[in-house]
């Protein structure tokens, strides 16, 4: 089979691996049971964590890749991938299903209400989850870095740069990591051990974050992050990392969780850093 066998589109895909399941060779079939339960861990996991979650051998995951008419398993990924840029609506398509139903010409409270059932539900899903034992462990290595790199592109740059803000404010040196004039990877460039770079990226992953991301953990300055899922591309780059999901209300997600949880994380370091200090003198 060559590549062009494999089908470029989830749902085709999905499709035919419903089809072909029964008649595969019993891991084969193990693994296509996975997939389809488990698709956002095929579109993120690596070879070696989907094989311990599928309970097969790694080599199992390329024959079921060619089985169905690819070269191997990163093709069969790239179309898991594809799936979550693709349920990601665009802003004309949010605004085009707000109108089909007649939410748009309402009244501006309905949309008020909207979003702020959004934001309620994204605070208590994450007040539900947060491992505060890790929450703990991410403010103490934030608090011993000399510096804090604050990496949060197009829609987690609001986040980022409150983070800047705030930490300026409460005397925390930091540096915003922005697009602007491209010299990202310059400034980021200053980074080192006794530093500590904070990442934050969300569904679809930016990648220019997940660049700079990478080049921090390749140069073994510490990394944490705030992401949306365990197999997000950060999560296996930090050290420690955060998970915040955001409800959303007729596609347009709320910040409201991620931003308490900045703030949380602003005060709460910038708090360590003045006791520290404080024993000292």
């Amino acid at each position: 089979m060559t590549l062009l066998d494999g089908p470029r589109d989830f749902a085709t895909l999905k499709t035919r691996i419903a089809e072909r399941a029964q008649d595969m060779p019993r891991r084969l079939g193990q693994v296509a049971a996975y997939a389809l339960e488990h698709p956002d861990e095929i579109a993120f996991g690596t070879v070696a964590s989907i094989a311990v979650e599928a309970n097969v051998q790694p080599s199992a995951l390329v024959r079921f890749s060619q089985s169905l008419g690819y070269q191997g398993f990163s093709d069969l990924q790239d179309v898991f991938r594809s799936r979550l840029r693709e349920r990601i609506l665009n802003y004309d398509e949010r605004m085009e299903h707000l109108r089909a139903q007649n939410i748009a010409s309402s009244k501006a409270s309905v949309l008020f209400d909207g979003f702020s059932d959004a934001a309620a539900k994204s605070i208590a899903d994450l007040r539900e989850r947060l491992d505060g034992e890790k929450l703990e462990k991410i403010v103490g290595l934030l608090a011993k870095a000399e510096t804090i790199y604050l990496v949060g592109l197009r829609r987690s740059f609001p986040i980022s740069s409150y983070m800047s803000y705030a930490f300026g404010k409460l005397g925390v040196h930091n540096i915003l990591i922005s697009a602007t004039g491209g010299m990202a990877a310059e400034d980021l460039g200053f980074a080192a051990k006794r530093d500590c770079v904070l990442a934050i990226s969300f569904t679809p992953y930016a990648s220019e974050t997940l660049k700079l991301a990478q080049t921090a953990a390749a140069r073994h300055v510490p990394l944490v992050s705030i992401t949306d899922s365990a197999f997000s591309p950060l999560a296996p780059l930090s050290k420690f990392w955060l998970e915040v999901n955001e409800a959303n209300f007729e596609g347009f997600r709320s910040m409201a969780a991620t931003l308490s949880l900045a703030m949380t994380l602003t005060v709460a370091v910038a708090e360590r850093r003045s006791s520290a200090k404080s024993k000292i003198e």
